[in-house]
């Protein structure tokens, strides 16, 4: 089992959790979330063990002391800073949806902190038609509607089947969330609307593999096309999409990690 620790750097407080004992550093960079996704890092270790003789990871959270508003930008600074105060660089970053976002940035800004990066179901902006779930997300948070919003959160990213399977346990979960969780979840899905970096996709020096779903109705593939649009002229460049897994297919779909680790292990 990893570890789990607290940086503190320049005001800023952030929870990660360590596990690995490879040579190159890999960081997780997850979603919005309800509740902290340190709560599951267990099953994030059982996910990525067989990398573990690879890799070191580090999964973060987003900032314990965060401001509001908070931007993705603000996010991925704050990021950047823990990651150097931890003295890591050339790392493999892995972001998913708002993870990904944030690595998409730390990428543009941090040439030195990122090796290759991987994107999954993200985008680098989100307009205003593909807000429409995550702005749902947010007027069932404010309304303290928990169960509401666990409910919709699991039928928007996952496939229907899986959606069934899981339903119980979302009500289940949706019990335990606390006013503070749900306050945090909603800075943190407004920092959304203001997010664009299309126009410095250019800026990125590493290699990047964007993964999408087809069948995405949180930010559509239309999102992960627009990466491709811009870099995929690069050799270095990766592009792959998936049929019937749904936006987190990161989560779904069995080869998804074993496509990440051949990309970030391929000279």
């Amino acid at each position: 089992m990893g570890e789990t620790g607290i940086v503190k750097t320049n005001g800023i407080e952030m929870e990660y959790f360590r596990f690995g004992t490879g040579d190159r550093t890999f960081v997780i960079l997850p979603g919005l979330s309800i509740k902290s996704v340190i709560e599951s890092a267990a099953a994030v270790e059982d996910g990525f063990g067989f990398m573990k003789d690879d890799f070191t990871f580090y999964l973060f959270d987003r900032r314990i002391n965060y401001p509001n508003p908070y931007s993705i930008y603000d996010m991925a600074d704050d990021t950047a800073a823990v990651m150097k105060e931890l003295g890591l660089k050339d790392t493999y970053v892995f972001g998913a949806s708002q993870g990904g976002m944030i690595a998409l940035v730390i990428a543009i800004r941090y040439h030195e902190l990122v090796k290759k990066v991987a994107l999954g179901s993200t985008s680098p902006h989100v307009k205003p038609w593909q807000r429409k779930v995550v702005d749902t997300w947010i007027e069932l948070a404010k309304a303290k509607d928990r169960e509401g919003l666990y409910q919709e959160y699991g039928k928007e990213i996952y496939p229907p089947a899986v959606y069934e399977q899981y339903k119980d346990f979302f009500g289940d979960v949706a019990k335990t969330v606390t006013d503070e969780e749900l306050e945090r979840f909603v800075v943190f899905a407004e920092s959304i609307p203001d997010y664009d970096v299309s126009s410095e996709l250019n800026r990125i020096e590493c290699p990047v593999l964007a993964l999408g779903a087809f069948e995405d109705p949180v930010l559509d593939s239309d999102a992960t096309m627009e990466i491709a649009e811009n870099l995929d002229h690069r050799p270095d460049f990766a592009l792959f999409m998936y049929n019937g897994y749904g936006h987190a297919a990161f989560d779904t779909a069995p080869d998804y990690r074993k496509r990440v680790y051949d990309f970030f292990m391929k000279e």
